[in-house]
């Protein structure tokens, strides 16, 4: 800096602007800058300014991310160290409710930030030395952040609906849920294998863990409630690249035949051809749609970019005709609640996860796997060894790093009603809101 400010002429306004030249500074000399600004972070008297502004607390969700896998063996005493803390938690008197007309977020004052600041204090998402005051400020707003983190929700420090609902979830019925979860744990803490996949339904993500050690993290698109996919222990044996999609007969039967009530052309414009018994093709012109009972024939989507499997189509071994894939809808990874197949497992940026998969299968590179996908051609490829899945239903867990996870049970599985908060909205939702896209990316 070239101006030093004396102390005697240090106001709270000059110390905002020593504050921001810091920052400035920082991008020529990081190592002096960083310095400069815990000072002023740590600096004692400081005044009401940091009510505003505090690098430190915007900090704290970063900390909820790990490559500490959900399950292993040290999956059952990670979640007993955390039904001791929430135990002690309930014989303290839980936490309280917040509740506010204002939407509360940064830069609010409203008295109710005294119970929020106190409801995060207690599960340890907000330090005690950040005390009392009405004002939502970046300790508060990265406390809230890393809430939502470790609740599956947007981190954007706003208390929504959702995040609020699950605020006011009272301390004893998330122990419940702790010790509920328990026993699915222990279940799980056997030898998983050294390499394996787990898709955790109710947190609608996968997890690649090589060496005890997540080695790829992506979401979900999983079944909905009246869908469900199923929990399994079961082995990958095969991926395709550009997959042939052939339609379950429950799509057929509640999502395809009504849809070609209402437009003769949806078969022909997806590509979709169908196919008797004989695998002699069949016109659609043919078929009478109004018929009672759907035909018996095989619907069969081409290889393509609308396909509904889009790029890949991961297989496993299971009786419900359940697999992994790519989807043409991306859009979807980005929603709340995704929770909208028929069963199967709809993955974000799948193609690292097949390059994972196909690590020990020779010949396929990811350079490899991405030209064969710009062919078009359908290409089916058997792994060199079987990696182990796991289709878990975990709706909380803590790992290695002792961060208490808990997730919607959107299958109503935890016996309270409370903690399915995404379910009814969900249903509501989709009531008589089919759409061909609700239909092909299964």
């Amino acid at each position: 800096m070239s101006k030093k400010i004396g102390p005697e002429v240090l106001s709270r306004r000059a110390l905002l602007r020593s504050a921001v030249s810091v920052g400035a500074a920082a991008l020529a000399a990081p190592a002096l800058a960083q310095s400069s600004i815990d000072s002023l972070i740590n600096a004692p008297r400081r005044g009401s300014w940091d009510d505003q502004f505090d690098a430190r607390g915007s900090r704290t969700a970063v900390g909820v991310v790990s490559n500490n896998p959900v399950l292993g063996p040290e999956g059952p005493a990670n979640i007993q160290q955390a039904i001791l803390a929430y135990q002690q938690i309930v014989s303290n008197g839980g936490w309280p409710e917040v509740n506010s007309s204002t939407r509360l977020q940064l830069g609010v004052a409203d008295p109710a930030v005294q119970n929020l600041r106190r409801r995060l204090m207690v599960a340890g998402d907000l330090d005690q030395s950040a005390g009392m005051s009405n004002a939502f400020d970046s300790y508060v707003d990265g406390a809230v952040k890393r809430f939502q983190a470790r609740h599956g929700l947007p981190a954007d420090g706003v208390l929504g609906d959702f995040s609020l609902k699950a605020m006011n979830i009272p301390a004893q019925t998330r122990l419940m849920q702790l010790e509920t979860n328990l026993v699915r744990l222990q279940s799980m803490s056997g030898d998983l294998g050294t390499r394996y996949v787990m898709v955790n339904i109710p947190a609608a993500y996968v997890e690649a863990v090589e060496s005890d050690r997540v080695a790829l993290r992506t979401n979900a698109v999983v079944g909905r409630i009246d869908r469900p996919t199923h929990a399994i222990n079961s082995k990958i044996y095969e991926v395709i690249l550009n997959p042939y999609w052939t339609a379950p007969r429950s799509i057929i039967e509640k999502d395809i035949v009504p849809l070609m009530r209402k437009d003769p052309t949806y078969l022909t414009r997806n590509n979709i051809r169908l196919f008797d018994g004989r695998s002699q093709e069949v016109s659609p012109e043919t078929v009478d749609w109004f018929a009672p009972k759907a035909p018996n024939l095989m619907f069969r989507q081409d290889p393509g970019k609308i396909n509904a499997m889009a790029s890949t189509k991961i297989n496993f071994h299971n009786p419900n005709n359940e697999y992994m894939h790519d989807t043409p809808s991306q859009g979807l990874f980005n929603k709340l609640m995704r929770f909208e197949s028929s069963g199967c497992m709809r993955i974000q940026n799948v193609r690292d996860l097949v390059t994972w998969l196909l690590r020990d299968t020779s010949g396929w590179s990811r350079q490899e796997i991405e030209r064969v996908i710009s062919t078009r051609q359908n290409n089916p490829i058997k792994l060199a060894q079987e990696v182990p899945v796991y289709i878990v239903y975990i709706t909380a867990w803590s790992a290695k790093d002792q961060v208490v996870q808990f997730r919607d049970d959107i299958y109503q599985k935890d016996g309270n009603q409370e903690l399915a908060l995404q379910t009814t909205t969900g249903i509501e939702q989709r009531q008589g809101a089919l759409t061909e896209s609700d239909m092909l990316p299964q």
